[in-house]
């Protein structure tokens, strides 16, 4: 694998092979850190970190895998640049780059990380945008590798499909000739240029790829069951009552977790979750539509023995660790 300079804009950047070969790393990576011998592979190295939209996991995944390969990073928000109110993506492109190594970003739309891209003479890492979530994708697919029972990887992913999970879940699935099932109402599915291109990369991996509209169809000999926020980051608040009305079957609850039939089953969420009420989201939703105990997932499902959260959002770091030691050392 010889990923030196390259960007990472969406899954599809890279060969089925590559995207394996990078959890692979990320796997020996981890293996080295927890040995307490890791090799610092990134001394020199600046980082320029873009945030458009807020971020926990995707930001200190990047800085403390940065930090442990001996790299440094800076941040840049709104508050913190005049990147889109004084200067263009294009003229910060050009900037960072005569002074940075790499460059993260995470934002709205897929348009301004490629626009960031065409522009740098550095490798790009979309650290999320509206349409893919790579960086999140390369965590999945490593904990679902650890936690599988025999080797494969099956899972269902609940709810909204149509954005940067749905897309990546399907797509990914897709590289690494898993069981990928998709179940939403089909107004919510992925569209159907991202459909033709998991099926293209299927074609070459042997991947089941299901789209369907019933859990029943969907969930059952699923190992591992994903869903995510049913309104995402920048969505306005009146869409609650139409997302709910839609997602409210698509619920994973333990009546879904019993439903796929194996009690190896596991349950994900790129996080944050929305599953109690200590939120100010969380109580608002409950209050508004009598969800209590949960809206896309049921506290008793994430706090339960089955949940492996936090397994995923650890991996957040190891894998990030993996692309940035293949791109940059």
């Amino acid at each position: 694998m010889n990923l030196t300079g390259r960007d990472l804009l969406r899954e599809l950047d890279l060969s089925n092979e590559e995207f394996g070969e990078l959890i692979d790393l990320a796997a020996a990576l981890k293996a080295e850190r927890r040995a307490g011998h890791e090799t610092r592979r990134l001394d020199d190295k600046v980082i320029a970190l873009i945030f458009g939209k807020t971020s926990t996991r995707t930001r200190v995944a990047f800085e403390v895998a940065a930090y442990q390969q001996g790299a440094q990073v800076t941040v840049l928000d709104a508050h913190t640049s005049q990147i889109g109110h004084k200067e263009s993506m294009a003229d910060t492109a050009r900037v960072l780059s005569r002074m940075f190594d790499a460059i993260e970003y995470r934002g709205d739309e897929q348009s301004t990380v490629e626009e960031l891209a065409r522009h740098a003479d550095v490798p790009v890492y979309n650290g999320l945008t509206d349409e893919w979530h790579p960086t999140q994708m390369l965590a999945d697919m490593l904990t679902m590798r650890e936690h599988s029972s025999d080797g494969s990887i099956s899972y269902a992913y609940l709810g909204d499909a149509r954005y940067n999970m749905g897309n990546s879940l399907l797509v990914s699935g897709a590289m690494m000739g898993a069981d990928v099932r998709i179940v939403a109402p089909e107004a919510l599915w992925p569209s159907r240029e991202v459909r033709r291109a998991a099926e293209e990369r299927a074609e070459s991996t042997g991947a089941r790829l299901l789209l369907t509209e019933d859990p029943a169809e969907g969930v059952p000999g699923a190992q591992f069951v994903h869903t995510d926020v049913w309104v995402s980051m920048g969505e306005p608040a009146e869409v609650w009552a139409e997302r709910v009305a839609l997602l409210q079957p698509y619920r994973v609850d333990a009546a879904v977790m019993e439903m796929t039939g194996r009690s190896d089953a596991r349950f994900m969420h790129c996080l944050p979750a929305f599953h109690d009420e200590e939120t100010a989201v969380g109580r608002t939703v409950a209050e508004e539509f009598g969800l209590r105990g949960g809206v896309e997932v049921t506290d008793e499902v994430f706090e339960s023995a089955a949940s492996i959260v936090f397994d995923q959002a650890e991996n957040r770091m190891h894998t990030i660790k993996a692309l940035l030691v293949a791109t940059l050392a």
